[in-house]
């Protein structure tokens, strides 16, 4: 006695055809990893890299070791001069910077004019007779 009928492996479809929805999970789940992981790690990496280029002398930064530091110099575009003690300075990667702690705020446009070179005062306004 035969359990299987011939009947079943003729209905089997001939298929070959593309199909979209059997693409379509695999569709989705990229674009869920697109903007749940790919999108957020490219904001986060463009603004770290934002963060490096804005690092200038005085700043406190914070290195990928967790040494606190000032800024003492930019030596060139890879390398900073960072002071972590007093008298104390080591070279370290821009790359490494994690964090900007304080920034250092520009020196106001009327107090740089109200200096000369010898960083005195200037007289304006008032003659003196």
């Amino acid at each position: 006695m035969l359990l299987i009928s011939p009947a079943y492996a003729q209905a089997a479809g001939g298929g070959g055809g593309f199909d979209l929805m059997t693409f379509a999970p695999l569709i989705a789940i990229f674009v869920v990893f697109y903007f749940m992981l790919i999108r957020p790690q490219q904001k986060k990496a463009k603004q770290h890299k934002e963060l490096l280029t804005s690092v200038k002398r005085g700043d406190r930064v914070v290195t990928g070791g967790g040494i606190i530091g000032t800024v003492s110099k930019v030596v060139n575009d890879a390398e900073l001069q960072v002071e972590i003690a007093e008298g104390v300075r080591v070279r370290v990667l821009r790359a490494t910077v994690t964090d900007i702690l304080a920034k250092t705020e520009p020196r106001p446009a009327e107090a740089a004019d109200a200096t000369d070179k010898d960083d005195k005062p200037k007289k304006t306004g008032t003659k003196d007779s």
